[in-house]
C-alpha cells in the first residue's frame, strides 16, 4: 500500500518537472524565478521525507495508480534513497544561488537562450535524479537515466562553441552505448524472471547464465555513464569546457545517478549473483582511476581541467566499497557498512566538487584566465573563492571531520574485518594524491605576483559564499555520527596526536607528489619541458617523475580514443561475465 511518505516521494519527483512546464509556459525571463521558488520548496520537501522516514522506520512506498507490482509500478525510498534525495536538493540550491550571477536575467536586459536553457535543464536533472533514487523497478530506472543523460548533455554545450559541441556529442554517443548494454541486461532479466520490480527480482534471481550476463552488461553500461576509468572518454572535455555552473551539476550530480544504480544492482537486486572476484575488478578500476586521474590532474595547465581530472580520480573512490562488502569467506556480510561508506563518499564528493568547480569558475571570471602557473595573487584578490576551493579539496582528502573521513574509516574497518589489506594502501595513498593537487593550487594562489594584478573583474560575493557553503557542508557530514545515524566511535579528536599526525603526513606526501609530477617544480621558478629530457638543473629524480607524468598523459589520451574506449567497453563486459562465472558458488 502507498504510505503518506510515499505521496511525498511522488511530489519530490513531480515538483522539478512541474517547474519545467511552468518555465516553458511563462517564458525565459520567468524561468529563473520559478526555479528559485521551487528549490527551497524541494529542499523542504526532502527534509520532510527524511523526517518521515526516520519516524516510520521503514521504506516509504507509493503505488502509481494504486496498482501493486508486478502489474503496477512502485516508488520506494529506503535509507540510501532518502539520503541522496536530501543531499541532491541541498546541492541544487547551492548551485542555483551561484548560477544567479551567470544565468540571471535582470530587468531591462534581453533574455538569453543559454539562461533560459540552463534553468530548465537544472530542474530536469534534479527531477531525473529524484526518479532514479526512488524508482522501484529496473525499467523505470532506465527511463530516469535517459532523462538524466539528455538533460545533462545540453549543459555541456551551453556556450555553443565547436569544442563544447564536440564534447557534448562524445558524451551522448558513449552514454547511449552504455544505455544499450543496460537495456540488454534488463531484457534478459525480464525474459528469465518475468519481472523487473526490484524486491520481486531480488527474491527470484539465482546465479546462472542469464543473471551473470545481465549483471555484466548492465554494470559495464552504467560504468560508461559514470565515466569510471578507462571508460572516461567523455568526462574531461565535457566537464572542463562547460560553464562553471554547468560543470558543477555534471560532476556533483549527474554521474551519481548511474553510480547509485550500480549500488542497487550489486547490493540489493543481485547480491547472490555478484562475486568477490568481479568486485575486485570493479574496485581495481577505481584504484586505477585514482592514480591516473590524480597524476594527469597534476599535469594540467588549467584549473578547470585539473578539477575535471580530479573528478575522474574521485569517481574511483566510489567503487572501492564493492569488494569490502564481502567478508573473508566471500559472503556479502559487510554490505551495510560498505553501502554507508559509499553514500557518505558520494555526498561528500557532490558537495565538495560542486564548490570547487564553482570557485574555479569565479577565478576564471575575475582574472580572465585559469592558468595554474599564473594564479599568483589570486588568494588576495578572491579570498572567499580560493578558500572554497581549498576547503573542498581538503574535505575530499578525507581528513576529520569531513564526510570522506567517515567513509574512509568505514572502508578501512571493512578491509580489516575481511582481510583485504591491499585496499587500505589504496585508501591511504589516494588521500596523498588528493593532497597533492590541493597543495599545488595553494602554493600557486598564495604566491606574491611579480606585478600587481590589473583588470580584475568583480564577481558576486553571493556566488563566492555559495561555493564556500557547499565546500563547508562536505566538512560537516560528521554530524551524522553525532546524531546517532552512524557509530559514534567513528569520530575522534582532530587535534589528537594520531589524527594530527595523519593529516600532516598526507600534506607532506602531497607536497612531494605535487613537486615531483607537476609541470613546474612546486617551489621553483624554472619550467621543466614536458619532454623532460635535457634540463641539467632539474636533477635526475625530477626528470624521471616528469617523464612518468608525461607517460600517464599519453596513456590517458590513448584510452580516450573512440577505438580504445569501445574496445575497453566490450573487454570489460567479457571480463565481468567471466569473473561472475568463476566466482560463483559450486
Amino acid at each position: 500500500m502507498s504510505t503518506l511518505g510515499g505521496v511525498l516521494l511522488a511530489a519530490a519527483v513531480l515538483l522539478p518537472f512541474v517547474g519545467m512546464l511552468l518555465g516553458l509556459v511563462l517564458g525565459g525571463r520567468q524561468v529563473q524565478r520559478v526555479a528559485f521558488v521551487l528549490m527551497p520548496l524541494g529542499l523542504a520537501l526532502a527534509v520532510v521525507i527524511t523526517v518521515t522516514w526516520m519516524r516510520e522506520g521503514q521504506t516509504l512506498v507509493y503505488l502509481l495508480g494504486g496498482w501493486a507490482p508486478p502489474l503496477g509500478i512502485a516508488l520506494r525510498a529506503d535509507g540510501p534513497a532518502v539520503a541522496m534525495l536530501l543531499a541532491v536538493a541541498g546541492v541544487v540550491c547551492g548551485i542555483g544561488i551561484y548560477a544567479h550571477a551567470d544565468f540571471g536575467t535582470p530587468s531591462g536586459v534581453k533574455e538569453s537562450r543559454a539562461a533560459f536553457s540552463y534553468w530548465l535543464l537544472l530542474l530536469a536533472v534534479w527531477g531525473a535524479l529524484n526518479l532514479v533514487f526512488v524508482s522501484g523497478d529496473l525499467f523505470t530506472l532506465y527511463v530516469a537515466l535517459e532523462l538524466l543523460t539528455f538533460a545533462g548533455v545540453p549543459l555541456v554545450c551551453l556556450a555553443g562553441s565547436g569544442e563544447t559541441l564536440r564534447a557534448a556529442l562524445r558524451y551522448v554517443l558513449f552514454a547511449l552505448c552504455g544505455s544499450v548494454l543496460y537495456l540488454l541486461g534488463a531484457v534478459l532479466l525480464y525474459g528469465g524472471y518475468g519481472t523487473l520490480d526490484i524486491p520481486l527480482l531480488a527474491d527470484a534471481v539465482q546465479p546462472g547464465p542469464i543473471a551473470w550476463t545481465a549483471l555484466a552488461l548492465m554494470t559495464v553500461g552504467l560504468l560508461a555513464k559514470t565515466a569510471l576509468f578507462p571508460l572516461h572518454i567523455w568526462l574531461p572535455p565535457a566537464h572542463g569546457g562547460a560553464p562553471a555552473a554547468a560543470s558543477a551539476v555534471l560532476s556533483a550530480l549527474v554521474i551519481k545517478g548511474s553510480w547509485f544504480l550500480v549500488l542497487r544492482l550489486w547490493l540489493d537486486v543481485m547480491p547472490g549473483v555478484a562475486t568477490l572476484p568481479a568486485a575486485q575488478l570493479l574496485a581495481g578500476m577505481g584504484a586505477a582511476a585514482i592514480v591516473v586521474g590524480s597524476v594527469v590532474a597534476l599535469r594540467q595547465q588549467r584549473l578547470k581541467l585539473l578539477v575535471a581530472y580530479s573528478t575522474v580520480a574521485q569517481i574511483g573512490y566510489l567503487f572501492l566499497l564493492f569488494p569490502l562488502a564481502f567478508d573473508a569467506a566471500g559472503d556479502m556480510a559487510l554490505r551495510d557498512a560498505a553501502q554507508a561508506a559509499g553514500l557518505l563518499q558520494a555526498i561528500a564528493h557532490a558537495t565538495a566538487k560542486a564548490g570547487m568547480f564553482m570557485a574555479a569558475g569565479l577565478v576564471y571570471v575575475a582574472l580572465g584566465h585559469d592558468r595554474i602557473d599564473d594564479l599568483a595573487g589570486a588568494a588576495r584578490a578572491l579570498p572567499v573563492a580560493v578558500l572554497a576551493f581549498l576547503v573542498g579539496g581538503v574535505a575530499l582528502m578525507g581528513v576529520l571531520p569531513s564526510g570522506a573521513y567517515l567513509a574512509k574509516k568505514l572502508l578501512l574497518a571493512s578491509a580489516d574485518a575481511s582481510g583485504q589489506w591491499w585496499w587500505t594502501l589504496v585508501l591511504q595513498g589516494g588521500a596523498a594524491f588528493t593532497a597533492a593537487y590541493v597543495v599545488l593550487i595553494a602554493v600557486r594562489v598564495m604566491r606574491r605576483p611579480a606585478a600587481p594584478l590589473s583588470g580584475l573583474k568583480p564577481v558576486s560575493m553571493l556566488s563566492q559564499c555559495a561555493a564556500l557553503g557547499l565546500a563547508l557542508a562536505s566538512l560537516a557530514l560528521s554530524l551524522f555520527a553525532v546524531w546517532g545515524l552512524l557509530p559514534a566511535e567513528l569520530i575522534s579528536n582532530p587535534l589528537s596526536p594520531k589524527e594530527l599526525g595523519n593529516t600532516l603526513t598526507m600534506f607532506a606526501l602531497g607536497a612531494l607528489l605535487a613537486s615531483a609530477l607537476s609541470r613546474r617544480p612546486l617551489f621553483g621558478a624554472a619550467r621543466v619541458d614536458d619532454a623532460a629530457s635535457g634540463n641539467e638543473d632539474s636533477g635526475l629524480m625530477r626528470r624521471t617523475t616528469v617523464a612518468l607524468g608525461v607517460a600517464f598523459e599519453q596513456a590517458d589520451a590513448f584510452l580516450r580514443r573512440w577505438s580504445s574506449a569501445s574496445l575497453s567497453l566490450l573487454t570489460l563486459a567479457a571480463l565481468f561475465g567471466g569473473l561472475l562465472l568463476v566466482g560463483a558458488p559450486t
